[in-house]
């Protein structure tokens, strides 16, 4: 059967046969993503034999809509591994060896492997392209020595993606290498950040003298930004699209629910009507997102989306910020009192937790919304320069050799 002829109920046929050899109710994590991943159901647009059927991502839906009607246990790809399979699978496939793609992506999907980001350094955030890590070619391996920061997940990912400057002598952008870094290797420490939320998802990474094996470099030496800007745009579609599909989900019904839990007579009739107003607004805001969030998806080629991906990114940034301050407002006084603590552990399924306190956590994750993933200024001038055309910012080290660019020590 050709790939142009498999339709909605060869998908949903495909699915049914998936779980008769395994069921997710019946069987672990690993077995059935594995299984789910050799049916090609895992990524539907990537190319047969690594986890998809060269078909419309859009058919994706069609699969997760399928297993809900058959299973209860239903897995979240984002809660699984959020940076592998949002951005580590579609970099692999594009830029990745032969061995990268037979080796790494099945694990990704399964959650098998955890992956990490290894962008961000503390003189190089919104400008990822000043990093001063250094990678230096010896024989047969690279040596890396730096530091990086805000790598969430780094301390349970067994393979980070790094971008390390292997030529200071030529332009920023040119001079940079993009490396599948073993997190286990000898020299790489993994050091907590304690975040407002009580966790302690992000990390600084410290690497000396790591020795990284040469062929794990993604892509050709020193064209690691062309690599980055896939995962980058990838890693935008991701969290502009991690809301919910479904109309009226997500993020919105949880503060629709508040609002209806209120207690008789907590606001004055002047301030409800304010406040149901800020809903509706914020309500149809969402479905905006939602929408938007949609169309990216489907503009996707191969796993790689455009700059309309920074559109639901910086959206959804903004939207969650305004969303969780209103959840707040509702919330009166008791919206002052978080449970205090830290636990170095990866960010769950906050499912069981009261209204009330998700309301608290997320309202101060929100802050880092408008910040990882690429900031909102930064996402406001890509769509400006990229989107709409307008003329770029001015910038005075474009063809200047990285080593004489002026920086902090």
């Amino acid at each position: 059967m050709a790939k142009a002829e498999i339709t909605e109920q060869d998908i949903r046929a495909r699915v049914r046969k998936l779980l008769e050899e395994a069921n997710p109710d019946e069987v672990d994590q690993f077995t059935f993503r594995g299984k789910q991943y050799d049916h090609g159901l895992a990524w539907v647009h990537f190319p047969e034999g690594y986890g998809g059927l060269g078909i419309s991502p859009g058919m994706q839906a069609v699969v997760a809509d399928e297993l809900s009607r058959h299973c209860t246990t239903m897995y979240d790809d984002m809660m699984i591994n959020a940076i592998g399979i949002g951005m580590g699978a579609p970099t692999v496939l594009t830029h990745g060896t032969d061995w990268m793609r037979d080796n790494l992506l099945r694990r990704i999907f399964t959650g098998e492997d955890i992956w990490c980001q290894l962008f961000s350094e503390p003189g190089a955030g919104s400008d990822v392209a000043g990093l001063a890590t250094r990678a230096t070619r010896t024989g047969d391996y690279w040596t890396v020595n730096g530091q990086k920061v805000w790598t969430s997940l780094a301390h349970v990912s067994r393979w980070g993606m790094l971008l390390a400057r292997s030529n200071p002598d030529v332009p920023k952008h040119l001079g940079m290498s993009y490396f599948l870094l073993d997190m286990h290797s000898p020299g790489v420490e993994v050091r907590p950040l304690h975040q407002i939320t009580g966790e302690a998802e992000f990390n600084e990474v410290f690497l000396t003298d790591v020795k990284i094996p040469a062929d794990r470099i993604m892509g050709r030496e020193g064209e690691g930004w062309k690599v980055a800007i896939t995962t980058l745009m990838n890693e935008r579609t991701a969290i502009g699209g991690a809301g919910s599909t479904r109309p009226g989900g997500g993020a919105i019904s949880a503060l629709i629910h508040l609002w209806q839990a209120r207690e008789k007579g907590q606001f004055s009739p002047e301030l409800e009507i304010l406040l149901r107003d800020r809903i509706s607004k914020l309500y149809i805001e969402s479905e905006l997102l939602r929408i938007t969030s949609q169309r990216a998806r489907a503009a996707r080629k191969a796993g790689n989306p455009g700059p309309e991906g920074s559109v639901a990114k910086l959206a959804q940034a903004e939207l969650n910020k305004r969303l969780w301050e209103c959840a707040m407002d509702i919330l009166g006084a008791d919206s002052l009192v978080y449970e205090p603590g830290y636990t170095r552990r990866r960010p769950t399924s906050r499912t069981r937790e009261s209204r009330n306190a998700l309301a608290k956590y997320q309202f101060l994750r929100a802050r880092a919304n408008s910040i990882e993933g690429g900031t909102s200024e930064v996402m406001r001038n890509i769509l400006g320069e990229r989107v709409l055309g307008l003329p770029g910012e001015p910038r005075g080290d474009k063809d200047v050799p990285w080593k004489n660019i002026p920086r902090s020590a």
